[in-house]
């Protein structure tokens, strides 16, 4: 079986402790010569500048592909392609493009008054100014907005219809879940060699747990017994890898060969199920801050 691409998303830090550990965590992974790493923006483009403080210097310090997050969030159209314009000039050529979560507070997303209405006006938007690879996201399981399933499926295509190239999918627990998806989109029409599923290594049972209701995603209940009982044994770690490894195996046997790690800026369990995959270090690192 061939070795996976894979690739990292981060989020930028809020404190000095949360800098250090999220630098320990790219020096971490960066020699596994990722195709992308990505960088999220918070929910209403609270972190707006730190999101371009961090892709800014992991593209200059560690030398990586490095991929915006961009949303539609508490922005005019003309403040967004600024900020996009910005990522460009400073070299950046790839953006995962939102629409983004509202505002802390605020129950449903409001456009903008001058800004797009939703992700598919942002790509086209995106697309238009012909510099960027453009990634988006997916939803192996409905959207918490969404109607149904085969909404979700239509307003992907949408968005790959508007110019998007590729589209990583939330977590999941269970590859039947992904492997569902990528059949209907292709009923749909869309190339499933497009759609990369998104990985979430679970170094955290009940934050994940957390995210995961936050998300919409299934929690099936094998996995809280499991978890429980790895606790007793203080073996979190050990189920959590082998886990993650078996997952992502069943999924490059069914023909993916592309994976995105949610690392949530922790990097050894990540790392260790690359390894465990046979994806090794590629590259040395030299003289990085």
């Amino acid at each position: 079986m061939p070795t996976p691409r894979v690739s990292f998303e981060f989020f930028p830090p809020k404190s000095l402790e949360a800098s250090f550990r999220l630098w320990d965590t790219v020096r971490m992974l960066a020699p596994l010569a990722p195709e992308f790493v990505s960088v999220t923006y918070g929910a209403g483009g609270t972190t707006r500048q730190l999101t371009h403080e961090a892709v800014t210097t992991i593209g200059r310090e560690f030398g990586l592909n490095v991929a915006a997050h961009l949303t539609c969030v508490d922005a005019s159209r003309d403040e967004t392609l600024a900020i996009a314009r910005g990522y460009a000039e400073a070299g950046l050529r790839e953006i995962v493009a939102l629409r983004g979560d509202p505002p802390k507070g605020q129950g449903r997303f409001v456009p903008h008054a001058e800004g797009f209405a939703d992700s598919v006006e942002l790509i086209a938007a995106l697309k238009a100014e012909g510099a960027f690879t453009l990634r988006v996201g997916a939803y192996p399981e409905p959207h918490p907005e969404a109607t149904d399933a085969q909404a979700d499926i239509r307003w992907l295509k949408r968005k790959f219809e508007a110019g998007a190239d590729s589209a990583i999918t939330q977590f999941f627990f269970e590859p039947e879940t992904f492997l569902r998806f990528r059949d209907a989109c292709a009923r749909e029409g869309i190339d499933a060699s497009r759609i990369v599923p998104g990985i979430v290594p679970i170094e955290n049972w009940a934050g994940i747990r957390r995210f995961a209701r936050a998300a919409g995603a299934s929690i099936p209940a094998w996995l809280d017994d499991a978890f429980d009982k790895a606790a007793r044994d203080g073996r979190e770690q050990l189920l959590a890898t082998a886990l993650c490894s078996e997952l992502c195996d069943t999924l490059m046997g069914e023909g993916v060969e592309h994976l995105h790690f949610y690392t949530l800026n922790r990097a050894q369990l990540t790392r260790d199920v690359c390894h465990a995959l046979g994806v090794t270090a590629q590259v040395q690192l030299q003289n990085v801050a």
